[in-house]
């Protein structure tokens, strides 16, 4: 991987400065960069930029001062096969171009790790949880939901590739108005469907979903009359109807490819001893007032722009209590870093909960609240309209079952989580290289079939020795695949799948371009061996990408 050439060459050019400038230079890092453009090498450092100052020199001077030092701890060094030349470019940026030695390496090591390609131990096994999806089971999965699956269970996959150890978790709010609500709407479509006329209220959940389970209800409990409708509880009808609702979600979740390491329910995480211990605790701190027979939460302390109430007059909660309760009991159980993932109408809450962590006695970047922007589904070239409440809404099932698991996926995940995100459902189920995520993976179909002509042909892999590998498509493809690693730390850098997502289409890309100049099977076996080894390597890489966004890595299409 680039990602270990890139560590070493650091470590040499830092000390190499160290020695040379012990005094001006011993506290200023070197970083090395990707260019944008091909032009510029491998890598490109603004160290010279940054040290103009120091020095009191323009930065070209002393780039050209650097590149000397460099070359010379290059020569002596066990990397001099590896870069080919060192060049300073305007305004005073470093180039380093590597040798198709360095780029052979590559290949050799896509080939000794094949799945474990890319997986790093950056994290030293910090524990992370990432709390996710957690809707109210008040109804089917929306596809706002499905847009913050696919990230979470996304970061999930990569985080813990890049070597830490993060746990996945669904919090359930099986408690409260919601609720209450739900076995209400459940209850009159039952007494409706019992001959009654009903006045169903605005508030209640009115999708054909709760017709279904009112039906569900009254077979479950051998219901068949008004009498014993009336005489069941309303808990009763809310907690079945949460139950129910529950396992629907945890059925379209498991479809989706998303599961789950832990479910917590604030019905047992937030109960009233927890809530009355850690209300103390804030307050033996100074962080709990009374005023006007209510309780505050002094959040301002840490930046919020108002204090929150907790314990109402009436001696009833707030939703923030639970809260509270609930990410002391994250730490509680080792975590070191949390992410929260939630949904635009949710990030005016950002500031009080990072606030109750501050107060909790933990640092703020020890939570991380990431906003998933909505999705917009549209249909030839018009927007789905969606109502939660009338149930008017395309659910995750509906777009699962419409273009597969595989281009729902892909497509939830094809914009960075902060841009608004517009889903083509007839886009998603074309066959074409216009489709992106069939793009993707014909890339990794379309060396099974080479694999074929080449054993037909009589021509093995060339996975041990590499040097007929020079044209321009080749080398350029080598370079894409070494920067997987690298794309892996900008996804955990980004808190954001998205990188990756584009990283893949760019290495599909550059191996349909190599693809379409060069032919992989052809007369001098010993090229198309070496071709061969090219092109299933790059097999591994999207195959190991494919998977860390939770798709599949087709060998036919």
């Amino acid at each position: 991987m680039l990602v270990h050439l890139k560590t070493q060459l650091q470590t040499l050019l830092q000390n190499a400065l160290s020695v040379a400038y012990p005094d001006q230079l011993n506290s200023l890092p070197i970083e090395l960069d990707i260019p944008t453009e091909k032009v510029f090498g491998e890598y490109s450092s603004n160290i010279a930029l940054k040290s103009a100052k120091i020095f009191k020199k323009a930065p070209t001077v002393v780039a050209n001062e650097f590149l000397a030092i460099f070359t010379m701890a290059i020569e002596k060094s066990p990397l001099k096969d590896k870069i080919a030349k060192i060049e300073v470019k305007n305004p005073g940026f470093i180039n380093f171009f590597l040798t198709p030695t360095a780029l052979y390496d590559v290949v050799y090591q896509i080939f000794k790790d094949e799945a474990n390609y890319g997986r790093l131990n950056f994290g030293q096994n910090k524990k992370i949880q990432i709390e996710f999806v957690s809707a109210n089971p008040t109804g089917p999965l929306s596809i706002a939901h499905a847009r913050q699956a696919a990230v979470g269970d996304a970061l999930a996959n990569i985080f813990n590739f890049i070597g830490f150890k993060a746990d996945r978790e669904f919090y359930v709010n099986d408690e409260g108005n919601q609720i209450n609500i739900l076995g209400r709407s459940v209850a009159q479509r039952a007494q409706e469907l019992l001959g009654e006329k009903v006045d169903f209220l605005e508030d209640n959940y009115q999708g054909d979903y709760i017709k279904d389970m009112a039906k569900e209800f009254m077979a479950q409990h051998k219901i068949n009359n008004l009498d014993g409708l009336n005489a069941t509880k309303p808990e009763t009808f809310s907690q079945w109807a949460a139950d129910y609702l529950l396992n629907v979600i945890k059925k379209e979740l498991d479809d989706f490819g998303v599961h789950f390491d832990t479910w917590s329910h604030q019905s047992k995480i937030a109960t009233a001893e927890k809530i009355v211990a850690v209300l103390d605790v804030l307050k033996g701190k100074g962080f709990i007032y009374e005023k006007e027979g209510a309780w505050w939460f002094k959040s301002t302390d840490f930046g919020d722009d108002k204090d929150r109430v907790v314990k109402k007059s009436d001696g009833s909660y707030t939703y923030l209590t639970p809260d509270i309760v609930y990410h002391k009991d994250k730490f509680d159980r080792g975590y070191e870093r949390l992410i929260n993932i939630w949904g635009p109408d949710h990030h005016g809450y950002i500031p009080r909960i990072t606030a109750v962590v501050e107060a909790l006695g933990y640092k703020k970047d020890n939570l991380n609240v990431l906003i998933v922007q909505l999705a917009t589904l549209f249909r030839d070239g018009k927007p789905v309209s969606m109502s939660t409440r009338r149930g008017q809404y395309v659910s995750l099932r509906e777009v699962m079952t419409e273009v597969g698991v595989d281009a729902a996926r892909y497509f939830f995940l094809m914009r960075h989580i902060s841009a608004h995100l517009e889903f083509d459902l007839e886009l998603a189920k074309k066959a074409t290289p216009e489709n992106p995520v069939f793009y993707i993976q014909y890339a990794h179909a379309r060396v099974y079939s080479i694999n074929k002509k080449a054993q037909e042909a009589g021509i093995q892999v060339q996975r041990n020795k590499l040097s007929l590998l020079k044209e321009e498509a080749e080398l350029d493809l080598i370079k894409k695949m070494g920067w997987f690693a690298d794309v892996l730390l900008f996804c955990y850098d980004q808190l954001d799948p998205y990188p990756l997502v584009n990283y893949l289409h760019e290495l599909a890309t550059a191996f349909h371009k190599f693809y379409d100049q060069h032919r992989v099977v052809e007369e001098n076996k010993e090229l198309s061996g070496e071709r061969l080894a090219l092109v299933n390597s790059c097999r591994i890489v999207l195959a190991n990408g494919l998977m860390l966004l939770g798709l599949t890595a087709p060998e036919s299409m």
